[in-house]
């Protein structure tokens, strides 16, 4: 073989061995991977929450190994509400927001400690699409509060005047499925609000909770219980919040037993949808840049 030819040989598979280098690059790829270059990763510092304005935080990367769990031990739940984000969606490759100081948010709900508009019903739930957060009212005190999953910008939660008219502990879905498409989504401790005008159901349900809006319009509240069954994980399951949600709002004390299959309610709590999705940000506030 010629000089020549091996030169232009040489020259070529070196060519090809440097770009297969730089597409298996996790800083590269679309495909999950632990780079924080890699900007088809889930960067919750970019959703903006009105909120957050007046606490410290920073954007934190989460590396290969790391869970909510071993970087924040006992405090992983107040980091999950900050961010909207349950267990099963919080994973290496992935930014998401941590207080500088966290006592700053050990207390946290963007929710009025008081809502008028509430003050003359016995039960009353104000969700906030922009805050992407619940809060469960008694004559317009706050009773409690949690993150919420409203639906995505090509499916919204419809806003306005509800209220809650069926419950349903045991729900699943008629028009969706599971991620392996093996079996219709779980909507443990349902509750309808609102049937729209082309006969769909809206309901608030247990759910997963991406971080962000991310339902068909239905309003999702953590449950790890129903994420344990469905997928296996988290071994533990500590959130529940649909769960204290369905027994707030319908639970027997009030309505009578619960047969776990759909059943009409009278005298439900008013539910009260209000606010627009949050903002997407091209990139986190300056002075909130990862650390």
């Amino acid at each position: 073989m010629r000089l020549s030819h091996k030169i232009v040989l040489i020259t070529l598979f070196t060519t090809l061995l440097v770009g297969f280098t730089i597409l298996q690059s996790p800083t590269m790829t679309a495909d999950p991977a632990a780079s924080p270059e890699d900007k088809a990763i889930e960067d919750l510092s970019r959703v903006e929450y009105p909120s957050l304005k007046d606490i410290k935080w920073h954007a934190r990367f989460i590396e290969p190994h790391q869970s909510l769990e071993s970087l924040f031990g006992s405090d992983w739940i107040l980091v999950a509400r900050f961010n909207r984000v349950d267990r099963r969606h919080a994973y290496p490759g992935m930014t998401i927001k941590v207080p500088d100081n966290m006592e700053d948010i050990r207390n946290y709900t963007p929710m009025p400690q008081f809502y008028q508009p509430a003050a003359r019903h016995e039960k009353y739930i104000l969700v906030d699409v922009t805050e992407q957060w619940l809060g469960a009212y008694e004559h317009g005190k706050l009773v409690f509060s949690s993150p919420a999953a409203t639906g995505k910008a090509t499916t919204e939660t419809p806003v306005g005047m509800f209220h809650i008219s069926t419950r349903d502990r045991n729900h699943t879905s008629s028009l969706y499925k599971t991620a392996n498409d093996e079996e219709q989504y779980p909507m443990d401790n349902a509750l309808r609000f609102h049937i729209g005008t082309d006969n769909i159901s809206y309901w608030l349900h247990a759910r997963d909770l991406p971080g962000r809006p991310a339902s068909h319009g239905c309003i999702g509240l953590f449950d790890e219980e129903m994420q344990l069954r469905t997928f296996g994980t988290p071994l533990k399951p500590v959130l529940k919040d649909s769960q204290k949600l369905y027994e707030w709002a319908a639970g027997e004390d009030e309505h009578g037993e619960d047969s776990g299959t759909s059943e009409e309610l009278e005298g439900g709590p008013v539910v009260e949808v209000r606010g627009s999705l949050p903002r997407y940000l091209d990139r986190p506030p300056a002075q909130n840049q990862k650390q």
